[in-house]
């Protein structure tokens, strides 16, 4: 691995969707507040494209934060339709380098070395510079093996 790159992982993670969100600034912006207002820090943000006037919003949390966010995604369901999915014991390995940027086919090994080991993963964001995944527990010690041989590789 060069100096610029790196492989970093966070276990016990929680991913939660909810699903038929309004497509509404406002609304999106009261969650997070109201999730801040818990004391829970979100990781990971994705947002599915709208269909009809709704959305889904995945984030992650911390599984320790999971019983305050259940509290909160019941208060959801019951005011808004909204259907939460939740999924805790996770781990998020991320892939960072400077060098990415400029790197064409990055993702393409991140998902091949996914599929190399048909890697149940949950999530996936990226920036200019790193790319993270969540993936179950039980599939951790795989994917990130297979994801080092392929940084390895670059």
């Amino acid at each position: 691995m060069r100096e610029n790159e790196s492989i970093s992982t966070t276990s016990e993670i929680t991913l939660v969707t909810l699903l038929n969100c309004p497509v509404d600034p406002d609304f999106i912006a009261k969650v997070f507040e109201k999730i801040a207002d818990l004391g829970v820090n979100v990781d990971m943000i994705s947002f599915s494209p709208n269909q009809g006037g709704s959305t889904a919003i995945s984030f992650t949390i911390m599984d320790e934060d999971l019983g305050k966010i259940l509290k909160f995604t019941s208060a959801l369901r019951e005011k808004a339709q909204i259907k939460p999915i939740i999924s805790s014991n996770n781990c998020k390995i991320n892939i960072y380098d400077e060098n990415m940027v400029n790197t064409p086919g990055m993702a393409a090994k991140i998902f091949a070395a996914f599929s190399s080991i048909n890697t149940d993963f949950r999530i996936v964001t990226t920036s200019d510079v790193d790319i993270s995944v969540l993936v179950t527990e039980a599939d951790y010690n795989d994917t990130l093996k297979a994801i080092q041989s392929a940084v390895q590789k670059n």
